[in-house]
């Protein structure tokens, strides 16, 4: 039984955010890579791009930020210079403003620190599955996913724990801002210009700002000169500090892309569960630890695409890119390329090697974030089957109107206990 088969005709348009609304257009995807792996794709919104769908393809792409630069967004959207510089993080910048950025706060999320939560979020996981399990039928993605990734995160950044739920609802309406479940501000349904400068185009970005300042005021005058939000503070070398603007921009990408990156991921994971039997005797055995939290990450593929802009003219499969146009990385078509992964719709725990781009692998922009992302998978589906004797869908699952986030909003299920 495979977990989840697309139904699209082939030819959808990947542009739309509507044809995501029963999982990526995968048949689609599948298409392009055989017959045009770098095609033109006209965009109805702008300025049409280059589609690149091959996994082989977008990583060696992706490892030549000189010829395809981070620094004029990463979403398929058009801006004005004066909005880019509103809205951009160090995810949208190059060398070397993106890596003086990312040494003031990569300590945070090294490996050995990272190792160091273990415990804590062992602990959250088990208040987590003790009270969405005591119930026989429930949603999985806001009882189960949805709770883990910002209760962390707010102990990372050390946000009060009654702050939170506001925390993921503005994270949502941010980082799903074309989905109306999320946002009355539905980006490709309605004029956004009187936010056009904040972050996602998103009035969530004004007050998730607010909420940032205050934050830091409040600390500042207890002395907390801990955490995460602190280091970023900090001056670089050369003694320049972050502007206000670039601090709100930061916070706003770790609330929004610090809990949906791991929240569809493990919804995705518990969706394999439950059309895949065989993966819950697997994981309960102990035997696929090192491997399951990168294959879980690959199927559940949480950001769909990214973007990047030629900074020079280039070839590939016989198209001329030229410098300024518009480059997509499709990493849901990669995820499932059967030239890099073998049976690419089954999920398989011991998948290795699994040169999944799920964390955008190949390039100096992989996610900062990638070790806390595993280990709070591991951790999550370690406990989570040891109290499982089966789990199946219990409805049918709802997957975001997004074609820049790839998830499951939706994912009712029905289990038994040990």
């Amino acid at each position: 039984m495979t977990v989840w088969t697309p139904s699209d005709d082939g030819f959808a348009d990947i542009t739309s955010h509507d044809a995501y609304l029963a999982g990526p257009p995968h048949n689609t995807f599948a298409r392009m890579r055989r017959d045009d792996p770098c095609a033109w794709t006209d965009y109805p919104q702008g300025e049409g791009f280059w589609s690149i769908t091959r996994q082989a393809d977008i990583l060696a792409c992706n490892g030549k930020p000189d010829i395809f630069s981070s620094a004029r967004g990463i979403r398929m959207e058009d801006q004005t210079y004066a909005e880019y510089l509103a809205r951009r993080t160090f995810q949208e910048t190059d060398a070397p403003d993106h890596m003086m950025t990312r040494i003031k706060v990569a300590r945070a999320f090294s490996p050995g620190v990272v190792a160091g939560f273990e415990q804590a979020i062992r602990d959250l996981c088990d208040e987590i599955l003790d009270e969405a399990l005591a119930q026989d039928e429930f949603d999985a993605t806001k009882a189960i996913a949805r709770q883990l990734p910002m209760r962390m995160l707010g102990r990372i950044l050390g946000l009060p724990e009654a702050d939170l739920p506001w925390l993921v609802e503005k994270g949502d309406a941010l980082i799903a801002n074309t989905d109306p479940d999320f946002t009355a501000h539905v980006l490709d349904r309605m004029t956004t210009d009187e936010f056009r400068l904040m972050p996602f185009n998103s009035p969530a970005g004004a007050e998730l700002y607010i909420y940032a300042k205050d934050l830091m005021a409040q600390k500042a005058a207890a002395g907390d000169t801990g955490g995460v939000l602190h280091m970023i503070l900090q001056p670089a070398k050369d003694g320049s500090t972050i502007t206000e603007e670039e601090f709100r921009n930061f916070f706003c990408l770790l609330v929004a892309a610090g809990n949906d990156t791991t929240r569809y991921s493990i919804a995705a994971g518990i969706q394999a569960l439950c059309h895949q039997p065989e993966l819950l005797a697997q994981m309960q055995s102990g035997s696929v630890w090192d491997t399951a939290p990168d294959e879980i990450i690959r199927w559940a593929t949480p950001a769909t695409y990214f973007r990047r802009t030629a900074a020079q003219d280039t070839e590939l499969h016989g198209k001329t890119i030229r410098a300024g146009d518009k480059v997509i990385y499709w990493f849901a078509s990669g995820n499932r390329d059967d030239a890099a992964f073998a049976d690419p719709f089954r999920v398989d725990l011991s998948r290795k090697p699994n040169p999944h781009l799920s964390f955008g692998q190949g390039g100096p922009h992989i996610c900062l974030g990638m070790w806390l992302a595993r280990l709070e998978v591991r951790v999550l589906f370690q406990e989570l089957s040891r109290r499982l004797a089966h789990i199946e869908p219990a409805g049918p699952q709802k997957f975001l109107r997004s074609n820049f986030v790839g998830g499951i909003k939706e994912l009712p299920v029905r289990l038994k206990r040990t």
